[in-house]
């Protein structure tokens, strides 16, 4: 699965880890929808688990990308814009 986070590029991430990484998504979601919810905390979470687990991609070379998060600086009304049905990751 290839996964983009803006302004760092494309990660190879396997798809045995999509399970937490839907996981990561999920919480990131709840603590935007809590009145007192931290969602950076929530966002450097699933960012860092990409980051993490997966594979910077070869920048030479351009395939579309299954997920597209957020920068890591992005404001709370940004990630909100980003949201989908399903969150930021379908699955």
């Amino acid at each position: 699965m290839l996964i983009r986070i803006l302004g760092e590029g494309q990660f190879v991430v396997p798809d045995e880890a999509l399970a937490e990484i839907n996981h990561l998504d999920a919480a990131l979601e709840a603590a935007l929808n809590a009145p007192d919810g931290d969602f950076r905390d929530a966002l450097d979470a699933l960012l860092d688990k990409v980051r993490s687990i997966g594979v910077h991609a070869p920048e030479d070379e351009l395939h579309e990308s299954h997920v597209i998060l957020p920068f890591a600086d992005a404001t709370e009304e940004e990630v909100r814009d980003m949201l989908g049905d399903e969150g930021l990751v379908p699955g």
